[in-house]
């Protein structure tokens, strides 16, 4: 493969190069070749049986009717907490849920199938999306294994997004769908080398996902551009009338994203640099100088330094939130969309990897999972008044105030710092990161490629405030295109000082 965009697939199958059946079977051989039999990467837990069939009846629509849209016939990867309802499982990489099939897809599977993607496979995820236990590995989970990084094979993929975007960055596949609570998606999409959108909250569909917590969960895309994410998020936004938040979207989501992808986008554009998200790593913060002089060359007006203010205070609201939220939540998933799951409460979960702890808990517990079970209803005035602090902090003290007291169009900061070692001992060790306040706000957040430290990728954030995605993408784009930083991995086995 030679990470062709989606454009470029297209216009191959329009021109007769490649079929969709043909395309699939190329990335089936390099998952094969690579996920499964080389580095073995392990971001692929499950292919759908019937993809090719798929593929073939799209290839036979295409001929007769054309194209449904700029994804028909394009293969498409999921994260295993997404509902399909077809023969593969649907997991959150746990075994506790191994043979779950989903009785219904998810209201944003349904929205790809409907504009012809092939559903490909799922992926591999950081187990229960990361919040089972305070000391888990990113990438790992009982039944997928740990999804390794493929610019350096012993250094973290992030997650809990790991194998969607492990697997874009090892081009199998073009585009991949993540979920994000807080960081899932921007942090695995930067050390990945690739683009990550959180969208809004609203944006895009809840309905169908195995949960976290529902004031910040949300899908969002995976790809190697800017331009692909955007050709992606247009399929999954959308008003779903089971999930009552997309009703704020109504009205607010354009007709195509594409059209904001603008190369001189940054001209003019007030820019800030929220200085309190560096100073973690020093080589990340000579990357981001970089970057900020190359958008100053772009035209953009750089208000250099600005502060997203008391975004350390989020920690134990949010944490609070996180926890009442996933009990009430899980026990929903399971009760009305896991009616062939035994497991029918959080607590019937806790109890199985109890029981099974060798297999579902040989490196970290389940702290997270414990801690939410003694959590009350959401009348609890514990949770409600930890809500109402976080929707303060982060969104009308933090990223609001920040945007309107220096007209700002937008805020950058760095996504984080480079890969660390996969240490099954200790955990994971976040270098740094800027993700918190744009997921608890519900606000819009797009990391695209920075640079490199020792083959190691780490990217440049950029977000605002709600239903801004046009300007971000333009933004993103134009840095992208001015910068073309993005570099295919190489499967280094390890990082070694002699």
């Amino acid at each position: 493969m030679m990470e062709f965009t989606i454009d470029d697939l297209q216009k191959m199958m329009k021109l007769g190069e490649i079929t969709a059946k043909e395309l699939t079977e190329l990335f089936l051989e390099r998952i094969e070749q690579i996920d499964k039999n080389g580095p073995k990467l392990n971001a692929i837990i499950e292919i759908n049986p019937d993809v090719l069939d798929i593929a073939e009846n799209l290839d036979k629509e295409r001929k007769k009717k054309g194209p449904r849209s700029s994804l028909h016939g394009i293969p498409v990867l999921l994260k295993d907490n997404i509902d399909t309802a077809d023969k593969m499982m649907t997991t959150a990489g746990s075994l506790a849920l191994d043979g779950h099939i989903a009785l219904q897809d998810a209201f944003i599977v349904q929205k790809l199938r409907d504009a012809g993607a092939i559903i490909l496979g799922k992926t591999n995820l950081s187990e229960w999306a990361n919040f089972r236990s305070t000391r888990s590995s990113s990438g790992w989970s009982s039944r997928g294994g740990q999804t390794k990084n493929p610019y350096i094979l012993d250094r973290s993929p992030c997650g809990s997004s790991s194998g969607s975007a492990v697997a874009v960055a090892a081009d199998f596949c073009t585009v991949a769908i993540g979920t994000e609570t807080d960081g899932s998606v921007i942090c695995p999409a930067h050390v990945n080398g690739i683009v990550g959108i959180k969208p809004t909250m609203g944006l895009v569909s809840r309905t169908g996902i195995i949960p976290i917590a529902h004031s910040q969960d949300i899908a969002g895309p995976i790809a190697r551009t800017v331009r692909d994410a955007a050709l992606l998020l247009n399929v999954m936004a959308g008003v779903d009338p089971e999930d009552p938040v997309t009703s704020n979207s109504k009205d607010r989501i354009p007709s195509d994203y594409t059209v904001y992808l603008d190369p001189n986008g940054l001209r003019g554009a007030r820019i800030g640099v929220a200085r309190n998200y560096f100073g973690f790593n020093d080589l990340v913060d000579k990357v981001m100088e970089k970057a900020i002089e190359i958008m100053k060359d772009l035209g953009a007006v750089i208000i250099d330094p600005v502060t997203v203010e008391n975004v350390k205070e989020l920690r134990e609201p949010e944490y609070t939130v996180l926890l009442y939220e996933l009990k009430h939540d899980m026990n929903k998933y399971l009760t009305e969309r896991g009616l062939d799951i035994p497991h029918k409460s959080l607590k019937d979960l806790i109890d199985y990897n109890e029981k099974h702890k060798e297999q579902i808990m040989p490196y970290f517990g389940q702290e997270h999972f414990i801690r939410a079970e003694e959590k009350g209803p959401l009348t609890d005035g514990e949770y409600q008044t930890a809500l109402e602090q976080c929707k303060k902090i982060a969104a009308e003290e933090g990223i609001d105030t920040t945007i309107h007291e220096h007209h700002l169009d937008a805020i950058i900061a760095p996504s984080g710092g480079p890969a660390w070692p996969v240490d099954p001992a200790n955990g994971d060790h976040f270098g740094g990161g800027s993700s918190s306040a744009a997921a608890v706000a519900g606000y819009p957040n797009i990391t695209v490629p920075a640079g490199y430290i020792f083959d190691l990728p780490v990217g440049i954030s950029f977000f605002t405030s709600a239903f801004q995605e046009p300007k971000l993408l333009k933004y993103a784009y134009a840095y992208e295109q001015a910068t073309k930083i993005h570099n295919p991995p190489k499967f280094l086995k390890s990082f070694y000082i002699d």
